[in-house]
């Protein structure tokens, strides 16, 4: 090295040298600045897992990719092998800790093995572990009964089902056959399920195949930050009304829409836009759904349902994932008079309305009372939220900080005009923030929006180790 910086000063050796010299004393000071920064610390928690004596990861990875569907992904570049839970964190199969910031895909709302839920399931599977609707129980009914409770207006019919994508499906026949239209009215970027019906509803090139979608709609997104209007609601809506102009025959069977969309990257709907297309639909002869999965029951925090920060009631109500804290269970309500469609025929519907499902269902709600989840979910986003926005000021890769309560997305961005997604950084970031003990999720059409929904239980020291760890991450980028 010095005897290339002995070359003339003004020349191109010399400059050469000298990055070089900058390269080498830059990383002599990130190393030693890695060895005096000390790691984010995971909070401190009172539950030790039993020591797991099962299959190993290696082992059931090349399992799986015999004997399972291949069209199966994973997250991480070595896969997580998780083998035990306790509310807001997950433990693999060594034993270590990880704090859960994504909870199943905004499922698991209770926390992991919520003592309350596991015994509902238990004492009922002890009991009685399925009879169909067929027969009388009191389970279905109680849960029907507490679920309606929770809902405004005239819905309080409820038909249970086993999915979000289930429920969706029955939920978009209803109102075709409530209205005597086909046409369904959805938006771009939306996720509504992966069955044939639902995949129609569903626009995201990624989650489609190439089968028949007849007779859906997709309306432009409002989305405050890639869309074509910002938060400019009514022009969004304005676009639902030249839909139904120019691309039906003036009616319409309904409109679907989440308050928030999850896989599409928790988008919140630009403001004032529910009220005016639910105006627009009404006008159409068209019924109003309202896609629950993700952000009902709770997550939003401000609201036990997403539809309620718009200001609006539809006339369906579609909801799976945290109605059962992870137990297989969705539900469709809606009121007495379009209920009574399905009558014109049999529908019916094997485990829709289990007892075991149902009684978990029926635990949820009473934990996410008797906690007062929803206030937490509250109280500890909007905290989670400043801070992430804090982090976004520092970091250039963040291009977007959203969402409400505990339904969170991070979008990252290689330029913040040109709003350019970074798609390989995500991964990265994800990737080393699990090594860290911090597990995310991931999203949005491009791949580049981190999905935080953790359970309903995650309190501000666990915000605090997530924004560090991501912060820490980010730094070493």
């Amino acid at each position: 090295m010095q005897r290339v910086c002995r070359r003339g000063i003004f020349s191109k050796d010399s400059f050469v040298c000298k990055w070089q010299q900058l390269q080498f004393f830059s990383q002599v000071a990130a190393t030693e600045s890695d060895c005096n920064v000390s790691h984010p610390k995971m909070p401190p928690f009172d539950y030790s897992p039993p020591p797991y004596d099962g299959p190993r990861s290696s082992e059931i990875f090349k399992k799986r990719k015999e004997f399972l569907s291949p069209s199966m992904f994973h997250f991480y570049h070595t896969p997580l092998n998780v083998v035990d839970g306790k509310k807001q964190y997950l433990f693999d199969e060594n034993g270590r800790r990880f704090l859960d910031a994504f909870g199943g895909i905004a499922t698991v709302c209770c926390g992991h093995c919520h003592p309350e839920v596991v015994e509902a399931i238990v004492n009922q599977t002890k009991r009685l572990q399925h009879s169909t609707i067929v027969y009388l129980n009191h389970n279905v009914a109680d849960f029907a009964e507490a679920l309606a409770s929770k809902l405004p207006g005239d819905l309080k019919v409820v038909f249970f089902t086993n999915s979000g994508t289930e429920a969706n499906e029955l939920a978009m026949m209803i109102a075709r056959l409530y209205t005597g239209c086909h046409d369904i009215v959805s938006l771009r970027n939306g996720y509504h399920g992966n069955a044939a019906g639902t995949m129609g509803m569903t626009a995201q090139s990624n989650w489609k195949f190439n089968v028949v979608q007849s007779g859906v709609h997709h309306a432009m997104n409002p989305d405050p930050y890639r869309g074509a209007f910002g938060s400019d609601g009514l022009k969004y809506a304005k676009d639902v009304q030249d839909l139904i102009d120019y691309g039906t025959w003036g009616r319409v069977a309904g409109f679907i829409s989440e308050a928030i969309q999850g896989v599409g990257g928790i988008v919140e709907l630009a403001p004032g836009y529910l009220p005016a297309v639910y105006k627009n639909i009404k006008k159409a002869g068209g019924l109003c759904i309202a896609d629950e999965v993700q952000s009902g029951f709770a997550r939003t925090g401000s609201h036990f349902w997403g539809f309620e920060a718009h200001g609006v009631v539809p006339d369906i109500v579609t909801m799976a994932k945290g109605i059962g804290n992870g137990i297989p269970l969705g539900a469709v309500v809606t009121t007495p008079e379009i209920a009574q469609v399905l009558t014109h025929r049999s529908y019916f519907n094997t485990f829709g309305g289990n007892p075991v499902c149902t009684a978990a269902g029926h635990a949820v709600l009473k934990v996410l009372e008797k906690e007062k989840l929803q206030e937490n979910a509250h109280v500890v986003g909007s905290y989670l939220i400043d801070r992430l926005k804090s982090l976004q000021a520092k970091h250039e890769i963040i291009g977007d900080v959203r969402g409400r309560g505990l339904m969170i997305g991070v979008e990252l961005v290689t330029d913040r005009q040109l709003k350019t997604p970074a798609k390989a950084e995500t991964v990265h970031v994800m990737d080393q923030m699990k090594e860290m003990g911090v597990l995310i999720g991931k999203g949005g059409f491009f791949g580049n929006v981190f999905r935080v929904t953790p359970p309903l239980c995650f309190n501000k020291e666990d915000a605090d180790f997530l924004v560090e760890v991501m912060d820490y991450t980010m730094s070493k980028m």
